[in-house]
């Protein structure tokens, strides 16, 4: 209780990091406060003395040193006010405000704890009121409640009334004001913790008329989904879509907008961060991001490898596709055929076939399902989304891709490959029927490419290129890959893609703090597991941690 006040600085030092409004009155209220009792005691204890002292006609070199030492007492209590002021002068620099209402919460709980508390000791200090003395009377206990929740020397200087004698009497006269002072801590850092709400309102058909009438890249249909936040340019023509986890602002992949200004977006969304006491980082990045960040001052780790498939003059005919041709050929001669389909607008026995396939791919994992840069059934719900399924002649699917556009100068120029699951008894290779059959349709209608999408934690170490990625970083992320490789399957699923022969594109992390980089890697956790129960991350934990099953491995 004695260092209570710098407690409480040290807990609203948070706030203030995180560039919280409230964080910035609660300092005034806290140094003021301290300020103006310092003043009191300057006034009642220096002052007198200096006074005495000018006024005795006799001073001597014993009544100047006196005077010193009492004049030394002066900077130290200065100190709090001095504070007062430097943050009073500077509140634009902690603007982020809570979401309404998140305060009067915070000081309801705040006094209902009081009041639990100040029951709890006048009720328990009846119950050993034989540890007292004088023994006291519930009046008396109630009286002396308020002193218990004030730090020492904070009070006025009454002798108190009772004083505990016996050990509980002792933890209970004692400990009450701590535990009051630890919960309430507690409940403040909580609120600060919490995502302050978005300048920008969500505004989905606002990012959708960007997108389309922009520029982005493969990744940037999935800024569309649910859960992303968005900074927009200053012009109003371009966006970053980002998440907020662990104070970091997550960016997911690059700048959408016309010709992207990739050195002004970064710029801007840095600082929009910091107003915000948010660390700033892109994930799945492409090179140009990556290169312009770094003309910054950022740093980058590579984090997965997009594979981009060119149309133009795709045939899949030489030996190198063999297989490709074989299993097309035998899809056809098992009566396996492929449609487009809009999820939607799908009958309603297709829907359900790609329900129960999904839950199905689900259960089978007995880990969580990821999300973030992974879609699932929420995300085929939307009618600009292409699916391609693998279909018998008894209407059975056996499998199912599905397809998210890629703009260019307000035009479509290909397609990224998001869903990718087929049923477990069904054709054996109908992810890779759907995939060729997909790319050859869509060079049919004229597009430029398609993305098979990125395979995270299998970047270059994987592929013997760790060169200037060769960090303390990129290892751990490669001991991650390898760790979820039975499980998730993210290595196997680059070796899948790589049958297609396409065109590998590194991804990359970016950031321009390095000490943040545990916030970074919790924040990305975070985004790409959701709700998750404590349970399952438990489980991924374990997966991660524990030694591996012998034979275990992923379909």
């Amino acid at each position: 209780m004695a260092i209570l006040p710098s407690f409480l600085l040290l807990l609203i030092a948070e706030g203030l990091r995180r560039g919280r409004h409230f964080a910035w009155w609660s300092a005034l209220v806290v140094l003021g406060s301290t300020a103006v009792l310092a003043a009191m005691h300057v006034a009642g204890v220096v002052w007198p003395g200096v006074l005495g002292t000018l006024q005795d006609e006799n001073m001597d070199f014993q009544n100047l040193s006196h005077l010193h030492n009492k004049l030394g007492l002066v900077v130290p209590l200065l100190l709090p006010g001095v504070m007062f002021l430097l943050v009073l002068g500077f509140r634009d620099l902690f603007p982020a405000r809570a979401t309404t209402g998140t305060y009067a919460r915070l000081g309801r709980r705040v006094l209902l704890l009081g009041a639990v508390l100040a029951a709890v000791y006048v009720g328990a200090g009846v119950a050993l009121s034989g540890g007292f003395t004088p023994v006291p009377s519930p009046g008396q206990l109630l009286t002396d409640v308020p002193d218990r929740f004030l730090p020492l020397g904070y009070t006025l200087d009454i002798p108190p009334a009772i004083f505990p004698q016996s050990t509980p009497a002792v933890m209970l006269y004692e400990g009450i004001g701590i535990v009051f002072w630890a919960m309430t801590g507690a409940l403040v850092l909580h609120s600060f913790l919490q995502t302050p709400p978005s300048p920008h309102a969500p505004d989905p058909s606002r990012v959708r008329n960007i997108l389309r009438s922009g520029t982005g890249n493969p990744l940037s249909w999935m800024t569309t989904w649910p859960g992303n936040r968005y900074w927009f340019t200053p012009d109003g023509k371009g966006y970053v879509a980002y998440r907020v986890n662990s104070g970091v602002a997550l960016a997911l992949g690059s700048p959408v907008g016309p010709a992207a200004d990739y050195r002004t977006c970064v710029a801007g969304f840095a600082r929009f961060c910091d107003d915000n006491g948010w660390t700033p980082c892109f994930y799945s990045a492409d090179q140009t991001l990556r290169d312009e960040a770094a003309a910054q001052g950022w740093s980058s780790i590579e984090v997965a490898l997009q594979t981009i498939l060119p149309l133009a003059a795709l045939t899949f005919a030489g030996r190198q596709f063999q297989h490709i041709r074989t299993n097309m050929n035998r899809a056809r001669k098992e009566g396996i055929h492929v449609e487009w389909v809009n999820y939607t607008e799908a009958p309603l026995e297709i829907r359900q076939q790609i329900d129960e396939i999904s839950k199905e791919w689900v259960a089978d994992k007995k880990l969580p399902e990821l999300g973030f840069t992974l879609g699932g059934l929420t995300e085929l719900q939307d009618p600009e989304v292409r699916c391609l399924v693998a279909l018998d002649a008894d209407r059975t699917v056996h499998g199912i891709t599905s397809w998210l556009p890629s703009y260019c100068n307000g035009k479509i120029v290909g397609w990224t490959l998001d869903l990718m699951r087929r049923r477990t008894n069904g054709f054996p290779n109908s992810t890779e029927l759907l995939i060729a059959s997909a790319a050859l349709a869509l060079r049919d209608e004229g597009y430029s490419y398609v993305s098979l999408s990125g395979a995270p934690l299998a970047g270059s170490l994987q592929n013997g290129d760790a060169g200037s990625y060769d960090s303390p970083l990129a290892h751990v992320l490669d001991w991650c890959g390898s760790r979820l490789e039975p499980v998730y399957g993210f290595r196997s699923l680059l070796t899948f893609k790589n049958k297609f022969a396409p065109r590998f594109e590194p991804l990359f992390l970016v950031y321009n703090d390095a000490a943040a980089l545990p916030s970074i890697a919790n924040a990305i956790a975070t985004a790409y597991l959701g709700d998750v129960s404590t349970v399952r991350r438990l489980g991924l934990a374990g997966q991660l941690l524990l030694p591996r099953t012998p034979g275990a491995g992923r379909d």
